[in-house]
């Protein structure tokens, strides 16, 4: 019987990770354990100055270099992160900023004054800054590019959920333990995470790249005197004062050296490859603008409905939950969206158009809203921020080169910090701005025609009771005053949204972006 042979087709598996771990779950386990603690730092802190205020001797506006010292030596820190990963390999700088996080976080949680209390911030913010850059370019090296768009996914949720629960978490530890622990919890987290990572990391080859001293001095210089303006001009009346002329000719005057040095130099501290990609430059805008959303209304909210609805932290917490909630749901969708091959400007467009329609119904908002109605919304503003957070990473990787990553991801970071710098900053302002504006024209129409209530032009007669009134009308016009203040801040965010929405058309789709595995190579 003759017998016929098939022509053998021989195929090259290309769903295999750059870098193959033996134990590759607690590699993941490990190093998700680890970005999550530098996300965390940036909120959970917050809701503890008070008690750390009183417990070290410290004044309102000096107890805020607790906060801005972390803030500065981590946005200074993060641009080296690809020049030092090649020095020294990503291995041991990842296990070495980790270590140095786990000491600084005891060593803040023992400190004596404040100035023990800000040199450990500054030390914790100096190794946490290499911490999530390096997480991203590790998971992507050691991961089937199938599984990429689900890593990402999974740092995505510490990204988003970081600020929601941050506070919530710093607030229990601090009430039912103490405010010390906010920064004692990270030493047990990131231990368990080193015992994962260390015997499981793999090794890189180390390359003698140049250090760029004089691009990384000037992006120094101007991300500190940016964050001191920010940071000190609501204390020192913003441009009323020559510091923060000051903080703002530095900010701009090395901006632009730095640009001019970049452009020209033969040695950048970030390779120029990276902007002629115009899908990492689309992610690095969108991740700016995305964590202005995350960041801002965080920022906002809590105060808000405790001072003025009167909410407790508990209640607090669970209005600001359910954002947290909609963001896991909407980046599991987005993550099956991409694994299948869909466009991935479709869930950020989704996700835009979501958020930009919460924003508006929070522009709606009085102080007559109820719970059920702040609760959806911030579920809904979740799944939008949600549906944008993981595509960002996809389009922001999916066209540069595996040696970029590092670099890449330490960009994309700080723009997420300086977009939550900025975002924050500017709210602020705008909202002590506003309440006094405000104010003075709600008062201004208290008059005895308009009031039904109180006889205004009588009050004068009857001194003591007449002061009581007026003390209850000004806390009135104060509570209507805030909130046209928080609305006019909801109209700000929204519109900086409504900005970026064109720029979803530009994303380049490719296949490369969808996450999923490559077809294989016949020969």
């Amino acid at each position: 019987m003759a017998t016929s042979a098939t022509p053998a087709i021989a195929t090259v598996d290309l769903d295999v990770p750059e870098m193959p771990v033996k134990n590759y779950g607690l590699a993941v386990a490990g190093i998700m354990l680890a970005a999550i603690l530098p996300i965390l730092d940036t909120t959970i802190a917050n809701v503890a100055i008070p008690h750390m205020q009183s417990a070290l001797g410290a004044g309102p506006q000096s107890i805020m270099w607790v906060l801005t010292s972390y803030i500065i030596t981590n946005a200074v820190a993060m641009p080296i992160t690809g020049w030092l990963s090649e020095r020294i390999g990503r291995q041991r700088l990842y296990i070495y900023s980790t270590a140095a996080f786990i000491v600084t976080s005891a060593l803040c949680g023992i400190s004596q004054n404040l100035e023990q209390m800000v040199i450990f911030r500054a030390l914790q913010g100096v190794s946490g800054a290499f911490i999530f850059p390096l997480s991203q370019s590790i998971l992507l090296d050691i991961s089937r590019p199938s599984r990429h768009s689900t890593m990402m996914a999974a740092l995505s949720f510490g990204m988003v959920l970081g600020p929601v629960f941050g506070p919530i978490i710093g607030g229990w530890l601090t009430e039912n333990w103490n405010w010390r622990w906010v920064f004692l919890v990270n030493v047990p987290l990131g231990f368990i995470g080193l015992l994962l990572m260390m015997p499981t990391l793999p090794r890189y080859k180390l390359t003698q790249r140049p250090f760029d001293l004089t691009g990384f001095g000037l992006i120094a210089l101007c991300m500190s005197s940016l964050q001191l303006l920010l940071d000190r001009g609501q204390h020192i009346d913003w441009f009323d004062a020559a510091e923060s002329w000051i903080y703002l000719a530095v900010c701009l005057t090395t901006l632009w050296m730095a640009i001019v040095h970049l452009a020209t130099s033969s040695n950048p501290i970030f390779d120029r490859a990276m902007f002629a990609d115009k899908n990492f430059l689309i992610a690095l805008l969108f991740m700016t603008t995305n964590s202005v959303v995350i960041y801002t209304t965080m920022a906002l909210l809590p105060p808000m409905l405790q001072g003025f609805f009167n909410y407790d932290s508990i209640d607090t917490g669970l209005v600001i939950a359910p954002r947290g909630v909609g963001g896991i749901i909407s980046m599991q969708i987005a993550n099956r969206m991409i694994l299948r091959q869909i466009d991935v400007r479709i869930p950020i467009g989704i996700g835009f158009v979501l958020t930009i329609y919460t924003l508006y119904l929070m522009t709606g908002w009085s102080l007559e809203v109820d719970y059920a109605t702040m609760a959806w919304t911030g579920f809904v503003q979740g799944l939008g921020v949600g549906f944008v957070s993981l595509p960002i990473f996809v389009i922001a990787f999916a066209t540069l080169g595996s040696r970029l990553r590092t670099d890449a991801s330490g960009l994309l970071n700080l723009g997420r910090l300086i977009g939550s710098s900025v975002g924050i900053s500017i709210v602020t302002a705008l909202f002590a701005r506003n309440l006094q504006v405000s104010h003075s024209d709600l008062a201004s129409h208290i008059t005895s025609s308009s009031s039904d209530v109180v006889d205004v032009a009588a009050i004068s007669q009857f001194p003591e009771l007449g002061g009581a009134v007026m003390k209850m009308a000004n806390a009135a016009i104060n509570r209507q005053a805030a909130m046209v203040s928080y609305v006019d801040d909801f109209w700000v965010i929204m519109w900086m949204t409504v900005a970026c929405l064109p720029f979803v058309f530009l994303v380049r789709p490719a296949s490369s972006s969808t996450g999923g595995p490559p077809p294989p190579i016949e020969h």
